[in-house]
C-alpha cells in the first residue's frame, strides 16, 4: 500500500480478539473531494478487500461464521468512518461477501484469467490455442530477451504506446517508474523487453509476484512489433515464474476483445467481487 498510494492517504482496519490477536485487516486508500470522504482502489491494484486470519482446521460452516463475524466488525468501523463512496475489488480468494450484504453494499462480479499453477509452463502452452502458439520459433532466433531493461526506459515506452492508441497513458511516469523500481529492489518483480536484431525493444511488460501468484501489471507494443511479440514475452516471463511462485494472473480485462487475449492461453476464467457503496446514491457522478 505504501508504494501504490505514494503522494496519498492510506490506512488499515483491524479486528482484534481480546487478547489482541489480529483476525482480519482491511487496508484502504482514502481521500476527500468536495468534502466527500471516499475509499477507491489504488492505482495499479488489482484486489484489495479484507485479509482473514483463518485459525487452522475450521470446517466449511465455521470458516463462514468467523468471515461473517471478523467481516461485519470491520464493515462496523467502516461505517464509522462515514464513507460517501466505497469502492474495493475483492481478491478471488474472498468469495463471501456477506458481512458487506448486510451493511448495505452492492457488488460485481468481476472476472481475471489465471493460470492456478504454472509448475510445468511446457504443458500449459499446449493447452494455449493455436493462436497463441504459432510462429514463436521465429521470434526465439531472431529476437534476445533484456531483462536488465530500466524503470526509465519503460515507463516512457508505455507513454508512447498509448499515446499510439489514441489517447494519454493514464498512469504518470514517474508512478510507473516508483512501482518498477520498488519490486525490483524487492525482489518481487520482473521487468523485461524483447529486442530485435539491431537491439530495439519492440515489447516490454512488468510483472510483480511474491510466493503465491504473479500479476501481470503492464506491458507496452512498439509500433510495427510483431502480432505475437507480446504473446512470446509473456510465455518467456512464465518460463522464468515458474520456479519463484505458484501461480500467474494476467488481471484480465471485461472487454470484449481482451478477455479473449487472455482466456486463449488456456488460463482459467476466475471471478472475483467488485464491492461498493455509494451515500447518497446521486453521489457517484462525482467519482471517477
Amino acid at each position: 500500500m505504501e508504494t501504490v498510494c505514494r503522494g496519498k492517504q492510506w490506512d488499515v482496519l483491524l479486528a482484534c480478539r481480546d487478547d489482541g490477536t489480529v483476525e482480519g485487516a482491511l487496508p484502504y486508500l482514502h481521500g476527500r473531494r468536495m468534502g466527500l470522504r471516499y475509499v477507491l482502489q489504488p492505482e495499479l491494484t488489482q484486489y484489495s478487500g479484507p485479509w482473514y486470519n483463518h485459525p487452522e482446521g475450521l470446517s466449511a460452516s465455521a470458516r463462514i461464521d468467523f468471515e461473517n463475524r471478523v467481516g461485519s466488525a470491520l464493515a462496523e468501523q467502516l461505517d464509522r468512518l462515514k464513507i460517501n463512496l466505497f469502492q474495493q475489488r475483492f481478491a478471488p480468494g474472498i468469495t463471501n461477501w456477506l458481512p458487506f450484504h448486510w451493511k448495505g453494499y452492492r457488488q460485481t462480479t468481476r472476472y481475471t484469467y489465471r493460470f492456478p499453477s504454472i509448475a510445468d509452463p511446457d504443458a500449459l502452452m499446449q493447452q494455449a490455442s493455436g493462436a497463441r502458439r504459432k510462429n514463436l520459433s521465429n521470434l526465439q532466433r531472431e529476437c534476445t530477451i533484456d531483462s536488465q531493461m530500466s524503470p526509465a526506459d519503460f515507463a516512457q515506452m508505455h507513454a508512447d504506446y498509448w499515446q499510439r492508441k489514441g489517447g494519454g497513458d493514464v498512469l504518470r511516469r514517474d508512478f510507473i517508474e516508483h512501482i518498477c523500481t520498488t519490486a525490483l529492489h524487492r525482489g518481487q518483480g520482473l521487468l523485461w523487453a524483447l529486442r530485435d536484431a539491431s537491439g530495439t525493444a519492440i515489447c516490454a511488460a512488468f510483472v510483480a509476484y511474491d510466493s503465491r501468484c504473479a500479476y501481470a501489471l503492464l506491458s507496452a507494443v512498439a509500433e510495427g512489433a510483431p502480432a505475437n511479440a507480446q504473446t512470446y514475452l509473456d510465455w518467456q516471463m512464465i518460463r522464468h515464474l515458474a520456479t519463484l511462485t505458484e501461480a500467474f494472473d494476467f488481471e484480465g480485462s471485461m472487454e470484449h476483445g481482451g478477455e479473449y487475449y487472455y482466456r486463449s492461453f488456456g488460463t482459467v476464467q476466475t471471478p472475483y467481487f467488485e464491492v461498493t457503496r455509494c451515500r447518497p446514491k446521486i453521489l457517484h457522478v462525482l467519482f471517477p
